[in-house]
């Protein structure tokens, strides 16, 4: 199986089913651009990661490998990160997320 068929299965078998359109206006109203959060990565694909965004349980962060350095490896399903606000994708209800610990970034310990 690829890396790509399996973060889809691990995103599948996660569970989470977070009620994104219901909550959009209220979500991007409380994590405007900027503001810290924690989160735990829920799955990983090749272009970033699903983020379950800690006390927004039908918010779906995706931090995505955009500015990272080249050696950058994403980090394992159940890792629970730091990460910032960089904006919403109000087309397919998506908090944007910058990764702000990781244990390549920043020499963090993840």
């Amino acid at each position: 199986m690829s890396s790509c068929d399996q973060g889809w299965q691990d995103l599948e078998e996660s569970g989470w089913r977070p009620r994104t359109s219901e909550t959009w206006t209220a979500t991007v109203a409380a994590l405007p651009p900027r503001t810290p959060v924690t989160g735990m990565v829920v799955a990983t694909l090749p272009f970033g990661c699903f983020i379950r965004i800690d006390g927004f349980p039908d918010a779906m962060g995706l931090a995505e490998i955009v500015g990272m350095p080249r050696d950058f490896e994403l980090p394992a399903k159940g890792t629970h990160l730091r990460f910032e606000v960089a904006g919403h994708r109000d087309h397919n209800h998506q908090v944007a997320l910058y990764f702000l610990t990781h244990p390549r970034v920043q020499g963090a310990e993840g």
